[in-house]
């Protein structure tokens, strides 16, 4: 592991959550026209300063406390007046830039949100001893299975869940919900594993690499999609996509990789290139023996990919191992570790401009939910 990476990481491990926090707001739809500006101005300010007492230790030598009231946690609210309920909503833009349908119809009755946050302690509470959190946002029950999330290249937020097509717009520092919009009419529904934004064009991939291409959509809307099928089920089950504008091609992450020559012994990521001649497929791989001696397993399944920004360099996570992984484009090792703090079902990964990883966690024990660290430049 480098240098920059060990003060990094020694820098997050001094952010350590105390005490206890305000009380969370139910992440409940119909509460929408309830929610408190003032504290959302106040989450922002918080989590802003935060980051800026991260970026100005600068050293591993800097001992850095923060101090309880600048680490959030809360639920995620509903801005607006946006609705995990898309039936009802205005119309909006599809992906030909004309005015589309009404979200809803009758044949299409899962396309109801299910979030009925209460508030309640137990299963919903906020865990405690999240070493490093700047925040943890807990998340409405439509995203229990929150199987991916991006960025957009201004920045924003999007997360799904798994079995039916429905994007969400994160705000991450004020922890809301700003928009959702579904894809296909009816909703498209499937084994959907991954989420990446290729310029001003986002992606879905299902287990098998069937992709959904999109454009992003107004709040309630539903939008168009064309499907290519990649022809890799056979090679790979994946979970985990993103796109690297260097080479304009899409990357999926194997979790379980079918071919017996590769399996073994390296952590195998396929390529998609978007444009352009020559091959459209091609293929890295990461020797897996310095990843598991790092994290002390056996194997290492991938269940997201994202890249950081500032280097260029691959991150994966693996939810099973509980484990973050950074390689080079070229599939060199360049860290492996355990993941810190209380981490159920880690399933999807984010890495921002301004260095704050976003790391999305499946319903299991507790509500799904999203937590914000400190990533290193």
């Amino acid at each position: 592991m480098t240098a920059r990476r060990l003060a990094g990481l020694a820098i997050t491990a001094a952010l350590v959550i105390g005490g206890y926090m305000v009380a969370c707001r139910p992440a409940d739809a119909a509460k929408a026209k309830d929610i408190d500006t003032a504290e959302l101005a106040r989450r922002q300010q918080r989590i802003d300063s935060a980051l800026g007492m991260v970026a100005r230790a600068g050293t591993a030598e800097s001992t850095l406390a923060a101090p309880a009231d600048l680490v959030v946690a809360d639920s995620v609210a509903m801005a607006d007046s946006t609705s995990s309920d898309t039936s009802n909503a205005a119309r909006g833009t599809d992906s030909s830039g004309k005015k589309s349908d009404k979200a809803g119809d009758k044949g299409d009755k899962g396309d109801k949100g299910d979030d009925k946050g209460d508030g309640k302690k137990g299963k919903d509470e906020e865990p405690r001893g999240n070493a490093g959190a700047i925040a943890r946002w807990v998340l409405p029950r439509e995203l229990d299975e929150i199987s991916g999330i991006a960025l957009t290249p201004d920045g924003r937020l999007l997360a799904h869940g798994d079995e039916r097509a429905q994007v969400s717009e994160i705000d991450y520092r004020r922890g809301v919900i700003v928009k959702q919009f579904v894809i296909g009419n009816p909703t498209v529904r499937a084994d959907l594993e991954g989420i990446t934004v290729a310029n001003d064009v986002v992606f879905m991939t299902t287990d098998k690499g069937v992709l959904y291409e999109f454009r992003e959509g107004v709040n309630g809307s539903r939008v168009d999609y064309l499907m290519y099928d990649t022809r890799l089920g056979k090679e790979c089950e994946f979970e985990g996509l993103a796109y690297d504008p260097k080479i304009h091609s899409l990357l999926l992450a194997c979790k379980e990789v079918d071919d017996k020559r590769l399996r073994a012994d390296s952590m195998v990521i396929y390529r998609w290139k978007l444009s352009g001649g020559g091959q459209r497929i091609s293929r890295i791989t990461a020797p897996l023996s310095p990843i598991l001696q790092a994290i002390n397993e056996k194997e290492f399944h991938p269940a997201e990919i994202t890249i950081d920004p500032n280097t260029g360099n691959y991150v994966i996570i693996a939810s099973i191992e509980g484990a973050l992984v950074e390689i080079t484009p070229a599939g060199e090792v360049i860290s492996a570790r355990k993941l810190a703090g209380q981490h159920d079902q880690p399933e999807s990964i984010a890495i921002t401009k301004d260095a704050v990883l976003i790391i999305g966690d499946e319903a299991g024990s507790r509500r799904a939910f999203i937590t914000l660290y400190p990533w290193p430049r």
